[in-house]
């Protein structure tokens, strides 16, 4: 197993691309906007059958 040295672990973690500051904002800052999004949506869509729900008389 070569590849598990200890030098050969530090060559490939030095292989990895860490993403820069503006990279890492603009991914967090997407996520949190895709969250919050699908949050409303899905609570909009609750509401929405929930009151045509209610309009049947199915719940009081």
């Amino acid at each position: 197993m070569k590849w598990f040295s200890p030098s050969q672990i530090v060559k490939e973690i030095s292989k990895i691309r860490w993403p820069k500051k503006g990279d890492l904002l603009v991914n967090s800052v997407q996520v949190i906007l895709f969250t919050l999004f699908f949050a409303i949506f899905f609570y909009g869509c609750q509401f929405i059958i929930s009151l045509l729900l209610k309009l049947m008389g199915v719940i009081a």
